[in-house]
């Protein structure tokens, strides 16, 4: 059994072999209990993709937080109001506030005053925003090939799906955003 590697680490590997990680067993169990190990890998690999695009953003000026909040606002194609950005993004209004904050600074969004509730506020990219967007999906890009290179493109479309159905089972708002319901079998 091989422990959680890192990517230099997982070259020497022979192709195909298999990486564990080190999980206890759970009492009661004769072997590792499987849902610890995925849930182990899964971060582990949820770790290496957020610490590679904090690599590649670095000479954007991005954070790992604002380059999502740049996607979130450029995905929807319109302004995007505070509170709609928390609730996809998972987080408290507070933290949202911040990286606007930051990101209007900076001049990549601007803020409007929402004409159809005076409490809200909406979110906009601006043409430097709009301009960097080309940028951050390339960085966005090297850093998933780099955790995910190692795939043939077999395994990558099997891992897309898997993680789609994760996604649709857990009524994941970042993946299907608010107040959008995913049927039971998923929305494919």
């Amino acid at each position: 059994m091989l422990s959680i590697c890192s990517a230099r680490e997982a070259d020497t590997f022979p192709k195909g072999a298999t990486v564990h990680p080190r999980t206890r067993t759970t009492p009661g169990r004769r072997g590792p209990d499987t849902t610890l190990e995925l849930a182990e890998l899964l971060s582990h690999t949820a770790r290496r993709l957020r610490r590679g695009s904090s690599v590649q953003l670095a000479p954007l000026g991005l954070t790992y937080a604002q380059a999502r909040v740049l996607r979130l606002v450029a995905a929807e194609g319109r302004p995007l109001r505070m509170a709609d950005l928390a609730a996809q993004l998972d987080v408290v209004p507070r933290s949202v506030t911040t990286t606007v904050d930051a990101l209007e600074a900076t001049g990549l969004v601007a803020r409007h005053a929402d004409p159809g509730d005076r409490r809200s506020v909406l979110v906009a990219l601006s043409d430097h925003g709009r301009h960097l967007l080309d940028r951050l999906e390339a960085a966005r890009r090297d850093s998933a090939e780099e955790v995910f290179g190692g795939l043939d493109p077999a395994q990558r479309h099997q891992l897309l799906e898997l993680l789609g159905v994760l996604c649709a089972r857990g009524a994941c708002v970042s993946c299907r955003g608010p107040g959008r319901h995913v049927p039971a079998g998923g929305d494919r």
